[in-house]
Order: C-alpha cells, then sequence, then structure tokens
C-alpha cells in the first residue's frame, strides 16, 4: 500500500528543516538520515527563510520554546514556495502559552500535517483535555469504543484548519476531513524512550517532502512504517536481553532497514 512513498525518500533524499526540541534533535537527525532523507537544523531568526528556501520539508515542534519567531517565519516561508509543513504541538493543553502558541499558528499559517498525541489533538479540536505535558493522558486513550468518535474529531479538525491530522497512541488515527487511515502497529515500549513522538514527526515531514501530492498516504505510512519498525526494534531487543537505550537505536536501526516484506510482513491498516 505505502511502498512507493517509501522508497521515493531513499530517491529524493529531500533536505529537511527541523526545528525541534533539545532534548530529541539528535535523534530526529539520525531518523532522518535512516529514512534516506538529509537533515538540518537551522533555528536561528537571521537565516531560517533563507534556510527553508532551499529545503523540501519542513518540521516544527513545541517541545523546548526557544523562539516561536523562527518557526512562524518557517512555516510562513514554506507555504510561500509551497513545501509541506508538519507541526507538533507538545504538551499542547499544558499551559497559556503553549495553547497561544498553537492559536497564533493556526491563524497565520496553513501546516500540511498536525501530529500530536491524542491529548494534544483533543486540546487543540476542542479546547481541553487531560494532558500530563508531553504525554497522553489514560482518560484520552483512543480504543475500540470511542474510536468512531476519534475518527470524527480528527475529520472536523482536518476541515477546520486544512491539515491532515495524526493522532499517535495505542491505536494511530490519520485522517483528512473525507477519509481516515486507522493504523494497529507499534509496541508500548516506544512510549518508554523520549523522542519517539518527535522522530514520527520528523518522519512524516521526510515522507511528505517526497510525495507532496500525497500528504495523507504520505503521514498514515510515516505513522505505519514507524509501528512496525517499533515492533521489530522490541523483537530485538528481547532477543538480546538489552532495554530501553538499545531499543531507541534498534527503532532507527528497523527504519534504515525497512524494505516491502517486512511491511507486508507486519501493516495492519483500515480505512474508515
Amino acid at each position: 500500500m505505502f511502498s512507493d512513498i517509501v522508497k521515493n525518500v531513499r530517491v529524493k533524499s529531500p533536505l529537511i528543516n527541523v526545528i525541534t526540541n533539545f532534548v530529541t534533535v539528535n535523534d530526529c537527525a539520525n531518523i532522518l538520515l535512516a529514512a534516506g532523507a538529509s537533515p538540518c537544523m537551522a533555528y536561528d531568526i537571521r537565516e531560517v527563510e533563507d534556510i527553508v528556501s532551499i529545503c523540501q520539508g519542513l518540521v516544527i515542534n513545541l517541545g523546548s520554546i526557544e523562539d516561536d519567531r523562527a518557526m512562524l517565519l518557517s512555516t510562513k516561508k514554506a507555504n510561500e514556495i509551497g513545501i509541506p509543513s508538519v507541526f507538533d504541538p507538545v504538551a499542547a493543553g499544558a499551559s497559556r502559552l503553549r495553547n497561544d502558541l498553537c492559536d497564533e499558528f493556526l491563524q497565520n499559517v496553513k501546516f500540511s500535517v498536525i501530529r500530536g498525541n491524542i491529548s494534544e489533538i483533543k486540546s487543540l479540536a476542542v479546547g481541553s483535555s487531560t494532558t500530563r505535558g508531553v504525554d497522553a493522558s489514560e482518560a484520552d486513550e483512543v480504543t475500540e469504543d470511542n474510536l468512531p468518535e476519534i475518527v470524527k474529531m480528527a475529520k472536523t479538525l482536518s476541515e477546520k484548519t486544512g491539515s491532515v491530522i495524526a493522532i499517535s497512541g495505542k491505536i494511530d488515527v490519520v485522517a483528512d476531513f473525507q477519509k481516515a487511515y486507522v493504523i494497529k502497529n507499534g509496541h508500548p515500549m516506544m512510549a518508554m524512550i523520549t523522542g519517539s513522538g518527535c522522530m514520527l514527526t520528523t518522519l512524516i515531514g521526510a515522507y511528505c517532502a517526497a510525495n507532496p501530492d500525497k500528504i495523507l498516504e504520505s503521514a498514515a505510512a510515516a505513522v505505519c512504517m514507524m509501528g512496525i519498525c517499533g515492533e521489530y526494534a522490541y523483537q530485538k531487543t528481547i532477543d538480546t536481553d538489552t532495554g530501553t537505550s538499545s531499543f531507541r537505536n534498534y527503532l532507527i536501526d528497523y527504519v534504515s532497514k525497512l524494505d516491502d516484506e517486512m511491511m507486508k510482513e507486519r501493516m495492519k491498516v483500515e480505512i474508515y
């Protein structure tokens, strides 16, 4: 289903500027390289517009708020030149500052994809959630019982923002205003390392940059592939009797090793 989307990243090797938090910047750069893309981490307000002008994609992440002006200028430039931009509203709902920044971004620029956990997306969609900072609250968890409601919320938010909405968790939902992919790949150990969400957002940026005419499918492919790689990484961690640090490295390894056979063996995708 997603084979060509994955291959296009390796063929085109898009340059992606990533403004992410200082905790995960190295992992985000490495996940791009593993996927076949090229990372750039330009943050300075004096150069971000010039850098974005030579890129094929942009990712911004609210994890560590250093200079929101650079994020806004970057996205405006991405909109101006017509390249995909991906927004990760980390900890939306946790503070007035983060809520205000999310409102400012959504009022002034258009993102190709907005990717967050269910609590973050719920905060954007309805103005309230039970966020626990960067982690989703158990009270907001996507389940089989509330899945239709979550799909509807994602489609409504997509129609409102003009963005594809990607919700990651035990069950992933990736939707535009008409169609949703429900993805059931991944492993709970992915939540036990810092940066799995940031890496996923960055991977979405690479997939969309290499396939700008297929934003919904590219976002769904990235979410699915990250989940598949998480499953393989967990099995490798068990086989080698290692732990969370090794799991993180194995996760990146499998992104670099991903092929058609691995995808076909593990892919769990439904369309709503």
